[in-house]
């Protein structure tokens, strides 16, 4: 138990998640990881003036279970005396469930930290679904940025639990005496997630590796390091420019360009999950042709053109 709560405040000091005084949302779905990611918090919230508020989302998908779920948060509510916010959304239909329902609750948290003034919100993912998410995105062909999966900050959003495994948070909880709700659909390979997480995974730790998890995770840290020095030399270089200079892109290394042109579309408020590897090489291509000096692409709501040596990206 102290062993975790030392890890958590370690990470949270190594990767700057939080200072005293910080006022953070937390996300709660009454799971373990999110029971465990509030007990540890409410634990160092007098050490260190920790200002909380609990957020819940009832998507009303199982039924019940759904409204069980919201009662236990609410009796956490309670318990630790910290203020709770809850959301009850329309029921989505749409066909990407998982990423839906993420944006729902994501943009849910945001509102009750900007309403609040507070600065943070922390949600409870660990090293486990680190793992899982890496072999999501390594299987449906992601890049380099996306390889490097979940970062302990992004932003506002903070991870704190993120170097702690499953068993971990379970082996605190028990030693605690702390009671959660077990999200039963978890144990179905109807989503994506499910998938990876009750048949890949188990198979991988049985077949190659018993340390599966820690592995990949590992390896997230790697690529998310290099990921990061690419993002920032990219930004660095665009820094003065509303423009890109053919002669001096096509003199760095591919991955550089790559990332500069992403970050360049991203300063003109496009996603960059819109950004496809497709649209990437239609850019260069434009830009190493030697047919014209002037070119015009279009794609998503933007317009790229190049005129003699600069290229500008502007939204259609």
């Amino acid at each position: 138990m102290k062993n975790l709560i030392k890890q958590f405040q370690n990470i949270s000091h190594q990767y700057d998640l939080w200072q005293k005084k910080s006022k953070i949302v937390i996300g709660v779905s009454g799971g373990p990881d999110s029971t465990c990611l509030l007990d540890i918090f409410f634990q160092l919230s007098k050490k260190y003036s920790l200002e909380l508020i609990i957020a819940h989302v009832n998507y009303s998908l199982r039924g019940k279970d759904s409204l069980m779920d919201e009662k236990f948060v609410t009796s956490l509510s309670e318990k630790y005396n910290i203020p709770i916010q809850i959301l009850h959304p329309p029921k989505t239909t749409s066909k990407n469930t998982e990423e839906k329902l993420r944006k729902i609750r994501y943009d849910f948290f945001e509102k009750i930290r900007k309403d609040n003034n507070f600065d943070l919100v922390a949600v409870a993912h660990n090293r486990d679904d680190q793992a899982e998410t890496f072999l999501m995105r390594i299987l449906r062909g992601s890049g380099l940025s996306g390889l490097g999966s979940m970062r302990f900050k992004n932003g506002c959003i903070i991870r704190p639990l993120l170097a702690a495994s499953r068993r971990d948070v379970l082996h605190y909880l028990e030693t605690k005496n702390l009671t959660y709700r077990t999200d039963k659909t978890n144990l179905e390979s109807k989503f994506f997630r499910n998938k990876i997480r009750n048949q890949l995974i188990p198979y991988l730790e049985k077949n190659y590796n018993p340390n599966i998890k820690k592995t990949l995770f590992n390896a997230t840290l790697s690529i998310s390091e290099d990921n990061s020095f690419l993002d920032d030399f990219a930004r660095s270089y665009l820094e003065n420019d509303k423009s890109l200079s053919i002669k001096k892109i096509t003199s760095l290394y591919p991955a550089i360009q790559k990332r500069i042109i992403i970050n360049f579309i991203a300063s003109e408020k496009m996603d960059k999950k819109n950004v496809h590897a497709l649209h990437i090489e239609e850019i260069l291509k434009a830009i190493k042709s030697t047919k014209g000096k002037n070119q015009t692409i279009s794609f998503e709501g933007l317009k790229i053109i190049r005129k003699g040596d600069k290229v500008t990206i502007s939204k259609l």
